[in-house]
């Protein structure tokens, strides 16, 4: 019997990369996303509304009558200080980056409390941790996503269902290039220059990939992690021990 596993936000970058390694081991997995991706079982869903997860989720759950493994990925960025933040923009990347997490591990625990074992993996960031200019709703969102892990760790550690943070530092996916674009159609600022100023940053001196992320979720999602829940699991490059 194959193991099942979930993936928000799986059609492009880390999403995709975590997608393809849960397949390479075996898994199924299914991919709740706006846009169809290459890999898994795509269901569409705005991981902003939560009936939709809770149904996309209620689904997997009858049809496969186990869900072993939940990786909450789906998220957006959004640049700005809290005074260029609209209340708009900030309930936008709260209700994707927070409340989608949030649902889908509502919406996952009942088939993992009656199995007694699971795992949730949350992909956070480094912004869980330390902060950085003109981030102000993203970096909230992401220390809350970390508040989430650690307290969905406790309580439902008696059920045996472990749930973790990875928090990637700067890794070149598809949201690195656009926040990229971002600031530099703001900034005027020349986008290769750019690209080199963050690998210099960076104690490795290059960014990271989405596959080396794709490796730490999986470990955490295995049973080598099985005494590991309620932390923060930084891939960084080595950024936040500066």
């Amino acid at each position: 019997m194959k193991n099942i596993a979930i993936v928000t936000g799986g059609s492009k970058g880390i999403g995709l990369a975590i997608i393809k390694k849960f397949i390479r081991q075996g898994y199924e997995v299914y991919n709740l996303d706006l846009s169809l991706g290459p890999a898994g079982h795509f269901i569409h869903c705005d991981v902003s509304q939560s009936a939709q997860v809770f149904t996309a989720i209620e689904t997997i759950a009858q049809q496969e009558g186990q869900i072993d493994c939940l990786v909450c990925n789906a998220g957006i960025h959004f640049s700005g200080s809290i005074e260029q933040t609209s209340e708009a923009e900030l309930d936008r990347v709260f209700s994707i980056n927070v409340k989608g997490a949030y649902a889908a591990i509502r919406a996952t625990l009942p088939s993992m409390k009656a199995q007694q074992q699971g795992a949730i993996v949350i992909v956070a960031s480094d912004q869980a941790l330390v902060a950085k200019s003109n981030s102000f709703a993203y970096n909230l969102s992401k220390h809350a996503l970390a508040s989430l892990a650690k307290t969905t760790a406790i309580d439902y550690a008696s059920f045996n269902i472990r749930a973790n943070a990875v928090c990637p530092g700067t890794i070149e996916t598809p949201l690195y290039h656009q926040a990229i674009a971002n600031y530099c159609n703001k900034s005027g600022a020349d986008p290769a220059q750019v690209h080199l100023e963050e690998a210099a940053l960076q104690p490795l001196g290059r960014l990271g990939q989405p596959e080396e992320v794709a490796q730490l979720v999986y470990f955490l999602a295995s049973e080598q992690a099985s005494f590991i829940t309620g932390s923060l699991q930084v891939i960084d490059g080595g950024y936040t021990a500066q």
